[in-house]
């Protein structure tokens, strides 16, 4: 059988086996496997021994499990607290002053954090409890903290944007930095799309009362509580921005840096260094079979021809670029409904990558792109993972938190709009980097 034919046929078996629940871990390997055997028979079990030496043995994957361990060690502190309650003496006088705290408090965590689900739950049972004490609209709130979770792996650092690296073979540090000012204007959009909602309908959140001298003393004495965060954002993106440190090295810094002031500030002790190091070795583990099984699809994908016939027979039929770009965010949007981030990627990226770059694009672009709209995805209706999460989590009504979602998902797709139309965002910042 044509090695184009087995490709497509595994490709079709994973995304129906998928939908019966199995673990992508194990369906991509498996049938990864399979259709290198039937390809090209014992040869092909050779094969699928060395993609996997060899994708370990490079270090380009290296930052993911330190990057995963720093995300579990900060979750076994207080810091999101902390940095909840400085946003909070800044801004709560604001309409919606606490959602829009809330927000930021998400970006400055997904600055060391970098997943979405982690910086939800880690803001969301802060703030929540608060936003109800103070008769916020819990829903409206909710949903607000869900679109704020897509800056978990825009801002850097991003175990997607590693995932996406170690498949493009782009420059994990590039991709870092060409997060950074989209990640500051989404900030700055969400946060603007919440205080004019609070403004038009006050109901939603009953704005503080106050402002005198000693509470905004108050306020910037509280500043110190954030210096911790400070540092670690300093040692990760200033190393990588300025060439003193690879993407591997700043991620084993910050890790060392967590350490210390976790241990020093925040009475981090040993089962908090047992059940973060327990919880980042299921997470890198299983990330790490999925990377096996989808580096053999790509294998496959590549030595079967099955990207390049199908980057050069879209580029032949003379549809305009951005359509497909188009066509192909739609496609993401629509996995998202069903498959969480990382499983959008293995997928799609032996297939898609081949395509943006025969259409011209930089690849550093696409990354960014290609985040955001997938975490998009997590959180549009009706079969998103984040908003079942958050459902379970925060014991809301799953109608009522998607009539207020999908105003702040219109401001994301908005968002997605403005970084795919105006590519410089994300490439201006990795062009002036050094090294």
């Amino acid at each position: 059988m044509d090695a184009t034919v087995i490709v497509v046929i595994c490709l079709f078996a994973i995304l129906v086996i998928m939908g019966m629940g199995v673990p992508l871990a194990f369906v991509v390997g498996s049938f990864a496997i399979v259709a290198l055997f039937l390809a090209w028979g014992g040869g092909g079990l050779s094969e699928a021994g060395l993609v996997t030496f060899y994708t370990f043995f490079k270090q380009d994957w290296t930052p993911l499990p330190l990057f995963v361990l720093l995300g579990c060690i900060l979750s076994e502190t207080k810091l999101g607290k902390d940095v909840f309650q400085v946003a909070n003496s800044w801004l709560s006088r604001l309409p919606g002053g606490l959602v829009v705290a809330s927000i930021i408090s998400e970006a400055a965590m997904a600055a060391t954090i970098g997943s979405s689900i982690i910086t939800l739950l880690i803001v969301g049972k802060v703030s929540v409890p608060e936003m109800e004490r103070l008769s916020y609209n819990k829903a409206f709130s909710t949903a607000a903290i869900l679109a704020g979770g897509v800056l978990g792996p825009l801002i850097p650092p991003s175990v997607m944007m590693v995932i996406y690296a170690l498949f493009t073979q782009e420059s994990i540090g590039r991709l870092f930095i060409a997060g950074i000012i989209p990640g500051i204007i989404l900030t700055v959009m969400l946060s603007t799309f919440t205080i004019l909602t609070c403004l038009r309908n006050p109901l939603l959140a009953p704005r503080s009362v106050g402002g005198n001298s000693s509470d905004r003393l108050a306020a910037i004495r509280s500043v110190w509580k954030i210096w911790p965060i400070v540092v670690l954002i300093l040692s990760i993106l200033g190393g990588i921005y300025l060439g003193v440190m690879t993407a591997t090295e700043a991620a084993g810094v910050a890790v060392v840096i967590a350490l210390i002031l976790c241990v020093v500030f925040y009475q981090f002790r040993l089962p908090n260094l047992f059940r973060s190091l327990v919880e980042a070795a299921k997470i890198s583990g299983m990330i790490c079979f999925i990377i096996i099984g989808a580096m053999m699809l790509t294998f496959m994908a590549g030595t079967s021809g099955l990207g390049r016939d199908l980057a050069n027979l879209i580029t032949s039929v003379g549809l305009s670029p951005w359509l497909i770009v188009i066509a192909i965010n739609a496609i993401y949007l629509i996995l998202g409904f069903f498959m969480d981030s990382i499983s959008v990627m293995m997928i799609t990226l032996p297939f898609l990558v081949p395509i943006i770059k025969g259409l011209g694009f930089d690849p550093i672009w696409f990354g960014v792109v290609t985040v955001v709209n997938i975490e998009i995805g997590l959180i549009t209706p009706p079969m998103a993972l984040n908003i079942f999460t958050a459902k379970e989590v925060f014991g809301l009504p799953l109608g009522e938190l998607i009539r207020y979602l999908i105003p702040f998902l219109a401001v994301l797709v908005i968002f997605l709009g403005i970084i795919i139309a105006f590519p410089q965002l994300s490439l201006w910042l990795p062009a002036l980097m050094r090294g």
